[in-house]
């Protein structure tokens, strides 16, 4: 939509950041289940506080001992606090 110029970036940046305290605070209080994986580490990166992980032959096992299996899965993880907050 900002390429398209229908909003401004500003407005775009203010959604995001809307979007990703709601879905932060709902997965927190909403979702109870866990699930376990295992698989074989390919590569792994720390760059700009983000770490990114790409596994591959992936099996993940869910609370009720359903498995789902995956060639090969991306994690990207990162601070949830900005740079410089304590």
């Amino acid at each position: 939509m900002v390429n398209e110029q229908r909003i401004e970036p500003q407005l775009a940046m203010k959604v995001v950041a809307r979007f990703d305290k709601a879905i932060a605070e709902v997965l927190a209080d909403k979702v109870k289940t866990r699930l376990h994986f295992k698989g074989h580490l390919d590569t792994y990166r720390f760059c700009d506080e983000v770490w990114t992980f790409l596994i591959k032959d992936i099996n993940f096992k869910l609370d009720n001992n359903n498995t789902i299996q995956a060639d090969k899965v991306k994690i990207v993880s990162c601070n949830a606090k900005k740079p410089g907050e304590t």
